[in-house]
């Protein structure tokens, strides 16, 4: 732990190193001289109005980051100055009105929204002021984040007036954390919320932390595992209630409350009840009284999070009861104190047996849970994975997110780079959760975007949103690799607006954290927006997954999973591979997407290349749309991904530099890793398909038979 000093010599020069510590939040300045003069003048002066504990930090953030940005400390000026000056305006205040009521309707209705108004008076001498306001505290202080990252990027622009909303409620990070101080799924060190038992007593870096997310528009954060054991059980109690507190109050400030994961079992666990059955009224009561309890020291405690009949963690299955049941016995308990269940998707049978081909894990969440659309409370959302396995590089759209209509809804995304390289290897995730939710699908015969029905827009339902698998710990740069930074910012972006541009969003997180410099800025880009495809060109390929080691799930191993209780997840074998998914011979999940997908994925002349051997048992020789053979585009992709890879070790390579010592080293560390990791993946996976198929490589290279 602990953060990097100062400044670094390099050469004759001395260069101004952001601290990978700070983020994108590192407020480099330098940029003086790129402002005009009166923006310069305006923004040395700061009025505020407001006495909020989020409003405070508004204020605090604005002086921070007009300090770093602009290396002048401002002064507090009076709300009614004449002078040029940046107006935090309180949300209901007569000029926040006024802004609103100039909005479009749109916006208006918006979740929350925020907005900067640069102000001209007659004539455009710039003399005028800046108005940063919202609809609600926290969305002025998103407001404040929006406009310091807007004056970063483009600190010669005219106008930074911005309107910025959103339609989602929740925007949340789930830590898979555990009280011991180990991460499940962690790739970057310690937790930063627990030690050896309990909360940690130091909550600086929660602080810190709070900033980060605040900055990008995150609302919620679950602190603790969704696999939740006897000693996480006990967060419920008085033990730990108080600690707990403490650390909502640090979160409240950045207008983020806290949520906690909680165990079905919880009263057999914790009050050695009998039962949790959810019918049971004792149990019940039990629930009431423990909601209670934990509201009365966070009464603003967002809710609890469920892992339910899931990976065989207890849930209502047990006693015979559905899932909404389970759902709605929680939700109850939350109901007086405005609590939320978010009630994960993520179930299905983990004991199957890999010669059974009627089972198919994708089919469960659809299968488990259409039945049940409309039976959940109101203040219960159902939380589906974005892919109907488990974030694999490639896979289709969960088709439960555009079939449940009568339900609240929160897609799943994992941050953490579980199966995309565990920031080792760069994978910048956005264009994939943008390839998904930006999608459409039929509806009632209708064109409908995904992120409209994820959201609740479409429907009009109350809740609805994005939630991530956290990838921060305890390390110097909180996520391991550097650059995994952009997948926190990004998914902050993204639970903000569904479909936001991913190339906007990169050249945005480089910008405030390296600089809008060249050649870093475009090199950096680059990098981030390839990265993804170039991981996916060296691992599994075209659709099918869990090619990976078991357990650690880092590197490859074609039948790791294979004959294991998990699933089954290729079907190679001498003559082909690819899992039949289509209606006339297969599981027919296929028929579980809508009308403008279902007969695309189950024909075979149809299906796009990428997901084919996701839908289709394929013979080796099968020729897809690109013109190639299934087998050759093994061999092709998996050369050119090592190719790829180290085109992106020499970007890096040519940044030295440009780019302070520290980072640059430990990124280019990262790409060493990640080069052999990319050629042990291209040896393993060409050679086992050779010797599943026998057919030679085209282009005659080495191949370990």
């Amino acid at each position: 732990m602990g953060r990097a000093k100062g400044y670094e010599q390099v050469g004759a020069a001395t260069m101004l190193r952001s601290d990978p510590y700070d983020c994108w939040l590192g407020y480099r300045t330098g940029q003086e001289t790129e402002h005009p003069a009166w923006r310069r003048a305006r923004c040395a002066a700061v009025a505020s109005r407001g006495g909020s504990e989020v409003l405070a930090t508004a204020r605090d953030e604005l002086l921070r980051g007009l300090s770093g940005v602009l290396g002048v400390v401002p002064v507090v000026v009076p709300e009614s100055s004449t002078e040029p000056h940046v107006l935090l305006a309180e949300p209901g205040s007569v000029v926040a009105r006024g802004v609103l009521s100039h909005l479009p309707e749109a916006a208006a209705e918006a979740s929350e929204l925020c907005v900067v108004v640069d102000e001209e008076p007659a004539g455009g001498s710039g003399a005028g002021r800046t108005i940063i306001t919202a609809n609600t505290d926290a969305g002025c202080l998103h407001a404040v984040f929006a406009f310091l990252r807007r004056l970063q990027l483009e600190p010669g622009a005219r106008d930074l007036s911005l309107v910025e909303c959103t339609p989602n409620t929740l925007r949340m990070l789930d830590h898979w954390d555990n009280l011991d101080g180990t991460v499940e799924r962690g790739y970057a060190g310690s937790s930063i919320f627990f030690r050896d038992g309990r909360v940690t007593t130091d909550l600086s870096r929660v602080r810190d932390y709070a900033r980060l997310l605040a900055s990008v528009g995150v609302n919620g954060v679950c602190i603790n595992n969704v696999n939740v054991g006897q000693q996480a059980a006990a967060l419920l109690t008085t033990d730990h209630l108080p600690d707990l507190a403490s650390l909502a109050r640090v979160l409240r400030r950045y207008g983020i409350t806290l949520w906690l994961s909680v165990s079905f079992a919880s009263p057999i666990m914790l009050a050695t009840l009998p039962t949790a059955d959810p019918l049971d009224t004792e149990v019940r009561s039990w629930w009431s009284d423990v909601a209670a309890e934990v509201y009365r020291w966070i009464p603003d405690l967002g809710g609890f999070v469920v892992k339910a009949d899931s990976e065989s963690r207890p849930g209502p299955h047990r006693y015979g009861r559905t899932q909404a049941e389970g759902a709605n016995m929680l939700a109850a308990a939350l109901r007086p104190f405005g609590g939320v269940v978010l009630w994960r998707a993520f179930v299905y049978d983990c004991n199957q047996d890999w010669r059974d081909r009627s089972t198919d894990r994708a089919r469960a969440a659809y299968d488990t849970f259409m039945p049940l659309d409309g039976a959940f409370d109101d203040n219960v959302v159902v939380q589906v994975k974005h892919t109907p396995l488990d974030f694999q590089v490639r896979e289709p759209i969960s088709p439960l997110l555009g079939a449940l209509r009568r339900t609240s809804l929160a897609v799943e995304v994992q941050v953490t780079q579980e199966y995309t390289g565990q920031q080792k290897d760069l994978c910048f995730l956005l264009p994939q959760w943008h390839e998904a939710l930006s999608d459409t699908l039929q509806v009632q015969g209708s064109t409908v975007r995904i992120a409209r029905v994820v959201s609740g827009q479409h429907d009009q339902r109350p809740l609805g949103g994005v939630v991530g698998v956290a990838n921060v710990g305890d390390d110097p740069s909180w996520t391991g690799h550097v650059l995994a930074q952009a997948n926190l910012y990004a998914f902050g972006r993204l639970a903000w607006e569904l479909d936001v541009d991913p190339e906007l969003v990169a050249w945005e997180w480089v910008g405030q954290t390296f600089g809008v410099a060249e050649p870093v800025a475009s090199t950096v880009v680059g990098m981030l927006l390839a990265s993804w495809s170039i991981y996916e060109s060296y691992t599994a390929p075209l659709g099918v997954g869990w090619m990976i080691t078991p357990g650690h799930h880092y590197g490859p191993d074609v039948d790791g999973y294979e004959y294991s209780r998990w699933g089954t997840y290729h079907f190679a074998d001498r003559d082909g591979v690819g899992v039949d998914r289509t209606v006339d011979t297969g599981s027919g999940y296929s028929a579980q997407y809508d009308a403008s997908r279902a007969p695309v994925y189950n024909d075979i002349a149809r299906c796009p290349d990428e997901l084919l051997l996701f839908f289709h048992h394929v013979s080796y020789q099968h020729r897809l749309h690109s013109g190639k053979t299934v087998i050759q585009h093994i061999y092709d992709s998996h050369f050119e991904g090592v190719t790829r890879v180290e085109w992106l070790a020499e970007q890096w390579s040519s940044l030295e530099g440009h780019v302070d010592p520290i980072r640059f080293r430990e990124v280019n560390e990262r790409f060493q890793c990640q080069l052999a990791n990319a050629r042990q993946w291209r040896d393993v996976i060409v050679t086992y398909f050779y010797r599943k198929s026998g057919a030679p490589d085209e282009q005659g290279r080495s191949i370990y038979a």
